[in-house]
């Protein structure tokens, strides 16, 4: 059984449709990846999973139930405007949080987490001694605690540093393994491809892609050769075949026009200069984001 079934709903604000007709299954025990640019749909989806605010018209069903108060308490919910109360002890928010959700063993659970987020010597400390990554920690935890069905997390990684976003990704791994389904919303196109079973792209309100990372790449070809050069400059002036140069730096991303003779591509570079690197692959994520989202600049 699919854990949220979305089923052709629409949201319009001023006259703006900000989804629109959007069918989604999100399969249990996954981690769903929602990607888009800014204004594309996202958080409004988001929010209508949670009955934060309700689809002008479709249906939404969590584990084939329509939504209801009982099943809103399976849910657990990282925003992307963090917020937390000041005032309060770490491990007093937390409880608070816990009892709203009737959480039982919540000494145990929040010391847990406390600990395996090196926080539990923050606990009896005000919020506002935290930096905003244990800040971000907390708020994380709070969203968890009732050990939830569902966990939606709204750009979850934006502004933590490499430790800690490497100690958010492991703890969203192990929810998975437990059997939590996880749904997170990012620009990080590089944890989409590694962390997401599953990734759907919404750009102006409409669903643009849908599934997992190779049946996206399978639709655009392997039509993308990744090139590093010791010398020489490498533009699309002395290359034939070439629809687009993404500049690295380092290294460059040449993407070819249909029919395009690699060997001669290689044959040139070789002419102009030592290959280090040359190989043909399939466009990266963040290579086809860009296509949809940005096609005047293609």
């Amino acid at each position: 059984m699919d854990a949220i079934s979305i089923n052709q709903i629409t949201k319009t604000f001023s006259n703006q449709k900000a989804v629109d007709n959007l069918s989604l299954a999100i399969p249990s025990e996954s981690i769903y990846g929602f990607i888009g640019p800014n204004g594309s749909g996202k958080t409004t989806t988001l929010r209508m999973i949670l009955s934060i605010i309700y689809p002008d018209s479709g249906s939404i069903e969590l584990f084939g139930q329509p939504t209801s108060g009982s099943l809103r308490d399976d849910i657990g919910y990282l925003p992307e405007e963090r917020g937390l109360y000041n005032k309060m002890k770490v491990g007093e928010l937390i409880r608070f949080f816990g009892k709203l959700k009737n959480t039982d063993d919540l000494d145990k659970k929040i010391d847990y987490w406390l600990e395996r987020f090196d926080l539990l010597d923050w606990k009896n400390k005000k919020i506002d001694a935290l930096s905003k990554g244990m800040s971000q920690k907390v708020q994380f935890i709070a969203s968890i605690i009732s050990s939830p069905k569902i966990v939606i997390l709204d750009e979850p990684f934006s502004g933590l540093d490499p430790v800690n976003a490497e100690t958010m990704r492991s703890a969203v791994i192990d929810l998975q393994k437990q059997g939590t389904t996880i749904v997170f919303s990012t620009h990080d196109m590089g944890t989409a491809e590694k962390m997401c079973d599953r990734i759907f792209m919404i750009y102006q309100g409409k669903k643009v892609l849908d599934g997992t990372l190779a049946e996206i790449q399978e639709r655009y070809g392997s039509d993308t050769l990744k090139v590093r050069m010791t010398s020489g400059e490498v533009s699309m002036q002395t290359l034939p075949g070439i629809e687009k140069i993404t500049d690295y730096g380092r290294e460059q991303d040449l993407r070819l026009s249909p029919g395009t003779d690699t060997q001669e591509i290689l044959n040139k570079l070789i002419s102009i200069g030592r290959v280090e690197r040359f190989e043909i692959v399939k466009p990266s994520l963040h290579d086809i984001f860009v296509r949809i989202a940005n096609p005047e600049k293609e």
